[in-house]
């Protein structure tokens, strides 16, 4: 294994603590759970700061009209649980009913929204302090204002033309002059505020089968959406096993279906017999093979991912030994193969590659933040509006965001994605926990729509094979495969591996140094021998690892 010497310095050092460490997307939202951590509140309180947190001051990535999933360790269970609260289609919601426009933007794009929910259920089954304590960072931010950062800005301004289609909407990201917010000025969210307090004092109640529901539901109607009364009042989250593999001597978890991170599992376990130069870090052949593995797991889970009320997934075959075995056999070290795509299509292009066979085996826009506390518990939560300010509606006087995940569902029939009434979308939010000997070691995960399940794998591998620190792991470059033959690269990969690829048939185009393409990771490891937590935070965005 290579020295950490040879590979570049990270931008930052990593966060060091002993009592516990908190990793987000907002130095504000990472304060907030700390200082929860602080005054006695566990990962499960500190985690609800932190997710009501970034609704306000990341509005455009997630917040109460969003969804999620957590994957957390629970210390005095000695066992980690998923928590699914992804949300619903309406029972309105006919594929006829829509086009690829309208499930991408505007009132027909909201599934019912599950963050409130999940935040909820996390504090109410495992957290301690109490829940106004929880929320008061988020309220008072949309509130009082919070410090515009380059980065909110420049996504205030090009979201300026969708926004404004909808007045209610407008009314909270412009001024009165039409103009969105500048750098370093204070945005305030008066009516959020508003309704965030109203979760604070009345619960998931209130939000689901009261006032705000009430208030959610005649917004939508106005504008002749799909969401229902008894859409709100019948949706509950849910708790759920996570899946899992052996790697390397590790074992690497994630969340199942109606989560599409069975990928990343598969695409490690492709990567595992790989050594020598064929696992060596920005090695062409690394590259290549691990190019290649992405291309073939993306045609499996397109094939296989959704609903698991509708679609078996097959994850022992998926998972297995044998599986990745045969799968292996079918990357060509000196060609490139053709893929459809990262989603359903009706008709593959020629040469594309098809799912492999198990006939012998039985068997947007998002944020992501991690947090661990002295007890040993450890919340891991990617929450989402699916695009940027989802479907870009704020419904009514709420100030609340609906999401667009109607967006990731298919129209065509076949897909095992198909929108439906009720149906849970196959969606790519795919949060890591990662143990050795038994004992929690890293957790890992990122934003970046379907590039998620991609750049998860670059991430862990950096860590497990490479043994860069968290750090290092989050600003090494990454790349991200499309269709056909065409990867997207940061242009800090190495000139001559970006040629090496060339070569062999790879379609290379160039990103940006830091590009929001790749993702915004976020980690907490464990040192469990000598007590001390490690947090990395990914710098194209404004992330901020604390430990105390």
């Amino acid at each position: 294994m290579p020295n950490w010497k040879e590979y570049p310095p990270p931008s930052r050092p990593v966060a060091m603590g002993v009592n516990g460490m908190v990793s987000s997307a907002h130095s504000l939202a990472s304060l907030a759970g700390l200082q929860v951590l602080t005054e006695g509140g566990n990962a499960f309180d500190a985690a609800t700061s932190v997710a009501a947190t970034l609704g306000v001051v990341e509005p455009y990535m997630s917040g109460p009209g969003g969804i999620g999933l957590a994957l957390a360790y629970v210390a005095r269970e000695r066992r980690t649980r998923v928590l699914n609260f992804s949300g619903r289609a309406p029972m309105a919601a006919e594929p006829s009913r829509f086009t690829p426009e309208s499930k991408q933007t505007g009132i027909l794009a909201a599934l019912v929204p599950g963050n409130v929910a999940g935040w909820l259920t996390l504090h109410e089954t495992y957290g301690s302090l109490d829940r106004r304590r929880l929320l008061q960072p988020a309220i008072d931010y949309a509130e009082n204002g919070f410090p515009v950062s380059d980065f909110n800005s420049r996504i205030f301004a090009e979201q300026v033309p969708r926004v404004s289609r909808y007045p209610a909407s407008a009314s909270i990201l412009l001024d009165r002059d039409g103009r969105p917010p500048l750098p370093g000025s204070l945005f305030r969210m008066p009516r959020l505020a508003g309704s965030l307090r109203k979760i604070a004092e009345g619960g998931k109640d209130v939000f689901y089968r009261g006032e705000l529901a009430a208030e959610v539901v005649q917004g939508v109607r106005a504008m002749g959406g799909l969401l229902s009364e008894s859409d709100l009042a019948e949706y509950e989250p849910q708790w759920q096993e996570p899946i899992r593999i052996s790697y390397r001597g590790y074992e690497v978890l994630t969340t199942p279906p109606n989560s599409s991170g069975f990928q990343i599992l598969q695409t490690l376990k492709l990567m595992e017999s790989f050594e020598g130069r064929d696992l060596s870090f920005q090695h062409p052949d690394t590259i290549h093979a691990l190019m290649e593995a992405i291309k073939l797991c993306v045609t499996d889970r397109i094939r296989y991912g959704g609903d698991p009320d509708y679609v078996a997934a097959p994850l022992e075959g998926l998972l297995s030994e044998g599986y990745a075995a045969r799968q292996r056999q079918r990357i060509d070290k000196k060609s490139v193969s053709v893929v459809a795509g990262e989603h359903y299509v009706g008709q593959s292009p020629p040469g594309a590659l098809e799912p492999g066979s198990l006939e012998d085996f039985e068997g947007g826009m998002t944020t992501h933040f991690a947090v661990a506390d002295r007890d040993g518990n450890v919340v891991s939560v990617t929450q989402t509006l699916g695009g940027r300010f989802g479907s870009a509606v704020a419904v009514g006087e709420t100030g609340i965001f609906l999401n667009n995940m109607c967006y990731w569902f298919d129209l065509e029939k076949g897909s095992p994605n198909l929108i439906g009434p009720g149906k849970r979308v196959d969606f790519v939010l795919a949060p890591t926990h990662t143990y050795r000997d038994g004992r929690f070691f890293l957790s890992m995960g990122t934003p970046g729509g379907w590039g998620i399940l991609q750049t998860t794998v670059q991430l862990l591998m950096n860590v497990l094979d490479f043994g860069m620190d968290l750090q290092q792991a989050i600003e090494a470059p990454r790349f991200r495969y499309y269709a056909g033959k065409r990867v997207e690269m940061e242009e800090r990969f190495p000139l001559q591996l970006r040629r090496a690829l060339a070569a062999m048939g790879h379609e290379v185009d160039i990103l940006d140094a830091w590009s929001l393409f790749v993702g915004a990771a976020h980690a907490v490891q464990a040192d469990q021998d000598r007590g001390v937590f490690h947090g990395g935070a990914d710098s194209r965005r404004d992330g901020l690892a604390l430990g105390w």
